[in-house]
């Protein structure tokens, strides 16, 4: 708290609502800053998550001084695959276009013209969305992506489940209050998916932590 409070330029409330936040969190969780809408200093927990992957261009930032892509009250497409051709994708985006969504598009890699595709659109303000590669490899990625798929609500389109990326419907993709990308980081906060789902993942996934050896997972 006294080493927040110093960071804070000795602001007392804000080192004390930085100790508070990471007493509550711990160490698996993320602290975010915001401005506030309100002269008020707030702490609000929400279920969220962090991966080590960024925006895979800069074109997508949307915060040049931050060198953030923020999307409020995003949408989020969850894919096991590479996403290179727009045929695949273009249904997708036009039904997104027309929601007024933004949409985060998570992938093993989005490439070619699809990548294109969605720069055009992030560019001409057709709707703000933001591409980032899938986190882990191999069966770590498929857990990682079933991870997010629980907390935003969304489904891990997987041509293994028999889902093509081509027949993605709006309900199969999750949501996000909020999203925050930089170079290195995506940020999912206030994912919509189901709060018991989310906590018994949550448990599943501390086990498995507990149970585990290995120096790469």
């Amino acid at each position: 708290e006294q080493v927040a409070t110093i960071s804070a330029h000795n602001d007392p409330l804000i080192g004390e609502l930085v100790g508070e936040a990471m007493e509550k969190v711990g160490d698996e969780g993320v602290i975010t800053v915001e401005e506030s809408k309100t002269t008020e200093t707030v702490l609000e927990v929400v279920e969220g998550m962090q991966f080590d992957r960024g925006f895979l261009s800069p074109y997508f930032v949307t915060d040049a001084e931050k060198m953030e892509a923020v999307l409020e009250e995003a949408v989020v497409l969850i894919v096991e695959k590479k996403i290179a051709s727009l045929n695949d994708l273009i249904k997708l985006l036009e039904a997104v276009a027309k929601s007024g969504s933004p949409l985060l598009a998570i992938a093993e890699e989005v490439e070619g013209e699809a990548l294109a595709t969605l720069i055009v659109n992030q560019i001409r303000g057709t709707f703000k969305n933001c591409a980032v590669k899938a986190p882990g490899f191999g069966d770590r990625r498929k857990a990682m992506l079933q991870d997010i798929a629980v907390l935003t609500g969304g489904q891990v389109i997987s041509e293994d489940l028999g889902l093509k990326l081509e027949n993605v419907t709006m309900a199969q993709l999750g949501r996000a209050k909020r999203v925050v990308v930089d170079k290195d980081n995506t940020t999912i906060i206030g994912g919509g998916g189901d709060a018991k789902a989310i906590k018994s993942r949550v448990e599943q996934i501390r086990r498995e932590i507990d149970n585990t050896t290995s120096d790469y997972d």
